[in-house]
C-alpha cells in the first residue's frame, strides 16, 4: 500500500487528500466474499490533476463520468481509482441487449427452486464496490431507468418482486463514454446531473513515455521515443480525420511490443497490433506509411530492449 501512496505523491497529490483516502480505506474494509474483485491495474494512470479531481470527488460520495476520445485512458483511470481506494471492481459494458435484469439481476432455478441471481449493479451496491459503467451512452431506456434510480441521491434500488436495497456507503460508479461510436446517443440531462464530469485530455508524449517505461522497464530510451512518436503521429492523424480511431489503439501497441519481446519482428508485430486494425485498404496504407517512417526496417529485438 505504501507504493500506492508514493506513486500518488510523485504525481503531486496533496498529503491532505492522501490522508482522507487512507481514512476511507480503514473505514470500509473489503468484505471477504468480494476480496477476489480487488484487481491491480495492468497499466498505471499518469496524470496528477485528473487523479486529484477524481479522488476528491469520490471521497465526497460523487459518481464520475469520464468523457473523451479513444486512447485517453478512461478505463485505465477507472481501474486505478478502484485499486487506490481498495474497492472490489464490477464491470458493466453497455450494448443493445443490456437491460434492467442484466444490471440488477433476475430469477433463476437452483436445486429446483426459484432464486434471485444478483447482477453486477446489485453486487456492487451491497458490497461497497466501484462499478465501471463502460460506454454508458449506449444504454437503452430500460437500462438507463435503473441507472437513474441507482445514482440518485437516495442511493437505493427497488428490486422488482423482492425488496428495496440501499447502496453501501463506499459504493461509487464511474461511467465512461466516447462520442461518435456506432450505437451511441446523447445522455439525457437527468442522468448527466448524477455525475461529476471529467473531460479526459489526449495522451501526451511525456505520459506515453512513462507508461512504456513502467510497462517495459528494459526498453531503451531511443525505442521509447520512437514508439511514443508513432502513437502520437496516429493520434494527430485521427484528430485531423485523416484516419479513423481504429488503428489508434494503445492496447494494441503494448501487445505488439510484448510480441517483440518474444522475438517477433517489429514490423510484423505492429501490423498485428495497429495496422491491421483498419479494414479499409486506403487507411491501412496510411497507417503502414506512418509505421515505416518511424520504425527502421532493420530493427530487431536487440534494438529495442
Amino acid at each position: 500500500m505504501d507504493q500506492i501512496y508514493k506513486q500518488l505523491e510523485s504525481q503531486g497529490i496533496g498529503r491532505g487528500l492522501l490522508k482522507d483516502l487512507e481514512t476511507f480505506r480503514e473505514k470500509y474494509p473489503v468484505p471477504d466474499k468480494a476480496a477476489n474483485r480487488l484487481l491491480r491495474p495492468v497499466i498505471p494512470y499518469f496524470g496528477g490533476e485528473i487523479l486529484e479531481m477524481s479522488i476528491a470527488a469520490l471521497l465526497q460520495g460523487e459518481n464520475l463520468l469520464l468523457s473523451g476520445s479513444k486512447a485517453t485512458g478512461k478505463n485505465v483511470l477507472a481501474e486505478n481509482l478502484a485499486w487506490v481506494f481498495q474497492r472490489p471492481l464490477y464491470n458493466v459494458s453497455f450494448h443493445v441487449n443490456t437491460d434492467s435484469s442484466s444490471l440488477i439481476g433476475t430469477d433463476t432455478f437452483v436445486a429446483q427452486e426459484v432464486r434471485f441471481r444478483e447482477g453486477p449493479v446489485y453486487q456492487c451496491a451491497v458490497n461497497g464496490g466501484f462499478g465501471i459503467l463502460d460506454e454508458i451512452n449506449m444504454a437503452k431506456n430500460d437500462a438507463a431507468a435503473v441507472l437513474h434510480a441507482t445514482l440518485d441521491f437516495r442511493r437505493m434500488i427497488d428490486v422488482p418482486g423482492y425488496d428495496r436495497i440501499f447502496l453501501h456507503d463506499a459504493t461509487r460508479f464511474i461511467a465512461t463514454m466516447n462520442y461518435g461510436y456506432a450505437g451511441t446517443r446523447e445522455l439525457n440531462e437527468a442522468l448527466v446531473s448524477r455525475f461529476m464530469v471529467i473531460d479526459m485530455p489526449d495522451i501526451t508524449e511525456e505520459i506515453l513515455g512513462r507508461i512504456l517505461q513502467e510497462t517495459f522497464p528494459q526498453m531503451n530510451k531511443k525505442a521509447t521515443e520512437v514508439f511514443s512518436g508513432l502513437f502520437l503521429d496516429l493520434q494527430l492523424k485521427a484528430k485531423n480525420s485523416e484516419i479513423s480511431t481504429k488503428p489508434l489503439d494503445l492496447r494494441g501497441l503494448l501487445a505488439a511490443i510484448r510480441m517483440m519481446q518474444s522475438g517477433v519482428a517489429p514490423e510484423k508485430a505492429l501490423a498485428m497490433g495497429l495496422v491491421n486494425k483498419s479494414f479499409d485498404v486506403f487507411e491501412k496504407e496510411i497507417v503502414q506509411d506512418v509505421v515505416s517512417t518511424r520504425i527502421p526496417a532493420d530493427w530487431t529485438q536487440g534494438d529495442i530492449f
